[in-house]
C-alpha cells in the first residue's frame, strides 16, 4: 500500500565534520526529504534552536572536533524531545553508542561508514514513526480541545439555568434587605440597629450580588441565530470603556496606555457581552494592582484556527501571578483555595471569549507583571451549547 505521508513536512538534520559525507547524503536523500547540514555539533545545535519545530530527525556523527555527537543528542533531547535522534558511530566508538542508548538520548545508532540502501530504510522507518507520533499528538490535542469546548459550553448552559432560577429569588431577598436598611437609616441613631458602617457594608454586598447576577444573565443570554449582530472597531470601543472607567483608574493612580491602532478590521460581536468582558478585566486589575501601576493595551491582526482574527494584549506591571495560579486562573473546572483570588470575574471573561469563538490566556510578563492575551475571530460562528 502506498504511503500517504509527506516526507518533506519535517526536515532531517545531518551533522558530520566530513563535508564530502554531507554532500553525498544531500544528493542521496535530498529528493525525498528536506535536509539541513552542519559540520560541527554547535552549528547543528543552532539549527535545532532556530528551526526545531520543523525537524523530525537529527542524525549526527559521534567523533568530531569540539563537542561530540552524544553531546548534541543530549542537548537536542532537552530542547526538542520529540525529534528522533540517530547516532552514527564507528565500531571503536560503540561504548558511546551504548551509553547514549542507556541514557535515552538516541532512537537508533548507525554504523559508520553507512550503507545507502540500509540507511534509506532506517530513515524511512524513523520518519514514519515520527509522523505517526505527530499525527497521534495532533489528534489527541484536537479531541482534548473539542472536549474542553463542550465542557465550557455545558457549563455556560448550566450557568444560564442557575442564574435564571436564582435571579428572581435572590433579587426579592435583596429588596427585602434593602427596605430594612432604609427603615434603619430613617429612624436614625435612636434605632439600636443603626450603625453607619454596617449599613454601608451591607449595601456594598447587595450591589455586588446584584452585579454578579447581572453578569451571569449577560453571559448566559442566547440571542438565537443572530448571536453577533454588532459590528465594532476595537480602538474606539475600548476608548469608550476606558473613559467610563477613568474615575476609578484615577482614584488608584493607575495609568492606561492605549496602543491599539485605529485601522484594525472591524469585529462582529455580541456587544453587551463584549463590553462586559473588558469591564470585568479592568475590575480585577483595579483590585489587584498597587496604586500607581501601569497597564498597556495593544492589538494586531492575527489568525485563529486558520481564520482572520484580532489578538489583543493587556500587560500590567503589578505583582506577577505564581505559576500554579497561572495554570488555574482561567480554568473554570479547577478548584481554588481562596474565593477572592481571580474567581468568578475571570471565569465569566473566559465564557464571554468562548462565546465569541476565541481564546484567552494569561502569562507572566518578562521583568514582572502579567500579560492577558485575547484572540477573537473577526466573524465568529455561533458556539453550540452542549
Amino acid at each position: 500500500m502506498e504511503n500517504s505521508f509527506d516526507y518533506k513536512k519535517y526536515a532531517i538534520v545531518y551533522v558530520d565534520d566530513e563535508e564530502m559525507s554531507l554532500k553525498y547524503f544531500a544528493r542521496a536523500f535530498g529528493e525525498t526529504y528536506r535536509i539541513f547540514t552542519a559540520t560541527n555539533a554547535r552549528d547543528g545545535l543552532k539549527i535545532i534552536q532556530e528551526r526545531g519545530d520543523e525537524i523530525g530527525i537529527l542524525m549526527t556523527d559521534q567523533r568530531m572536533p569540539g563537542e561530540k555527537g552524544v553531546w548534541l543528542l543530549e542537548q537536542t533531547r532537552k530542547l526538542q524531545p520529540q525529534i528522533l535522534r540517530i547516532l552514527i558511530t564507528a565500531f571503536t566508538d560503540m561504548d558511546a553508542a551504548i551509553a547514549a542508548i542507556n541514557s535515552g538520548s538516541i532512537y537508533k545508532y548507525v554504523s559508520k561508514p553507512w550503507d545507502r540502501t540500509h540507511l534509506e530504510l532506517e530513515l524511512k522507518q524513523a520518519m514514519d514513526f515520527f509522523l505517526v507520533q505527530r499525527e497521534r499528538e495532533e489528534l489527541l490535542k484536537e479531541r482534548s480541545a473539542l472536549l474542553r469546548e463542550r465542557m465550557i459550553a455545558n457549563r455556560i448552559g448550566s450557568l444560564g439555568l442557575v442564574a435564571a432560577g436564582l435571579s428572581q429569588h435572590i433579587r426579592n431577598s435583596m429588596v427585602a434587605v434593602k427596605t430594612f436598611l432604609d427603615l434603619v437609616e430613617e429612624q436614625g441613631p435612636s434605632n439600636s440597629l443603626h450603625d453607619p458602617d454596617m449599613v454601608r457594608n451591607v449595601r456594598a454586598d447587595i450591589a455586588n450580588v446584584v452585579s454578579l447576577l447581572t453578569d451571569l444573565r449577560i453571559v448566559s443570554a442566547d440571542h438565537g441565530d443572530a448571536a453577533f449582530p454588532d459590528k465594532i472597531n476595537l480602538a474606539p470601543a475600548l476608548a469608550e470603556i476606558l473613559t467610563a472607567l477613568q474615575p476609578a483608574l484615577a482614584a488608584r493612580r493607575i495609568a492606561v496606555e492605549n496602543l491599539i491602532p485605529e485601522n484594525l478590521p472591524a469585529l462582529h460581536v455580541d456587544q453587551p457581552k463584549f463590553k462586559r468582558l473588558f469591564e470585568l478585566l479592568f475590575k480585577d486589575e483595579l483590585a489587584m494592582l498597587p496604586a500607581g501601576s501601569r497597564i498597556a493595551l495593544a492589538a494586531a491582526e492575527s489568525a485563529l484556527d486558520g481564520r482572520p482574527a484580532l489578538a489583543l494584549t493587556l500587560t500590567d506591571n503589578g505583582p506577577a501571578l505564581p505559576q500554579d495560579t497561572l495554570n488555574l486562573v482561567l480554568d473554570p473546572f479547577a478548584t481554588r483555595g481562596k474565593p477572592s483570588e481571580y474567581g468568578i470575574n475571570l471565569m465569566i471573561c473566559l465564557f464571554i471569549v468562548h462565546h465569541h469563538g476565541g481564546t484567552i490566556d494569561v502569562a507572566a510578563a518578562p521583568g514582572g507583571g502579567n500579560i492577558f492575551t485575547i484572540r477573537v475571530p473577526l466573524q465568529p460562528e455561533k458556539v453550540a451549547a452542549g
